[in-house]
């Protein structure tokens, strides 16, 4: 056998013929296999590993919590009532689309309570699509008893889109009963015609003195997290967890800042 082998490797350098590539025998091929499998799971949770912790399957949460000082109870001067803080929720949501619709949902939930001496600011968010009943089930579990929602456009858009979601995965939303306090309204009875606009990120500055660094736009979130879920680069999914964050830790700011000035 081996007398054949060598009559037909010198018949192919007379023809001028090259000779075949060498394959792996099947103990190398696994090798090869079990190497490139390592590396390149290895490279995909230190470079794109989620933040937070998984809760359920394809649902990831993180939480911080912060000192705080800001009132014990709250009462604003356009609602005849008083709260006490414990039952503040100021959260947003970061969306699959900005037109809203059936089609659009929520990927990542954000919102910010106050536990004894601290602001706590509690995400969820998507990393699989079948995570979305488990998300909004969490969410709903984890308020306090008679929540008050303090939101930023949340009555025209939060709250609808996720009670849109609730119904869909056949569960009861929170919505209902709860009082919600959009203060897109009083900021807009203040300072509308004083600054260019009154978006967040416009009142943030003007009325806060808060100034965001390397922060995405709200428009760019859809895009980072579909790359995320298709295996690209984590980061910018990172930073729409910041922007989320920094947007509930606002609205506690800013709840406080109006319950000021409109009292003066």
């Amino acid at each position: 056998m081996s007398g054949l082998k060598d009559r037909l490797a010198t018949l192919r350098r007379q023809a001028g013929i090259a000779p075949p590539p060498l394959m792996p025998t099947q103990d190398v091929r696994s090798k090869l296999a079990r190497l490139l499998g390592t590396r390149d799971r290895s490279s995909r949770r230190t470079l794109d590993a989620p933040v937070g912790h998984a809760i359920a399957p394809g649902v990831y949460a993180t939480e911080q919590a912060w000192a705080s000082d800001v009132f014990d109870d709250i009462r604003l001067p356009w609602i005849d009532e008083t709260f006490a803080r414990e039952r503040l929720v100021c959260f947003d949501t970061e969306t699959t689309g900005l037109s809203g619709g059936v089609g659009t949902k929520a990927f990542m939930i954000g919102w910010a309570t106050w536990r004894g001496g601290q602001i706590v600011a509690r995400q969820l968010y998507l990393t699989a699509m079948s995570g979305e009943d488990a998300m909004l089930r969490e969410f709903a579990a984890s308020l306090p008893n008679d929540p008050v929602f303090v939101s930023y456009n949340g009555k025209s858009y939060d709250a609808p889109l996720l009670k849109c979601r609730y119904r869909i995965n056949r569960q009861q939303h929170p919505f209902d009963g709860p009082l919600h306090i959009d203060l897109l309204h009083p900021v807009r009875r203040r300072y509308r015609g004083v600054w260019e606009n009154c978006k967040l990120k416009t009142i943030e500055r003007e009325l806060l003195g808060i100034v965001r660094h390397d922060d995405l736009p709200g428009a760019e979130a859809p895009a980072a997290w579909r790359d995320f879920l298709q295996g690209r680069s984590s980061r910018n999914l990172g930073r729409v967890a910041d922007h989320n964050r920094q947007d509930v830790l606002t609205l506690t700011r800013l709840l406080d800042r109006l319950r000021q000035v409109d009292s003066c």
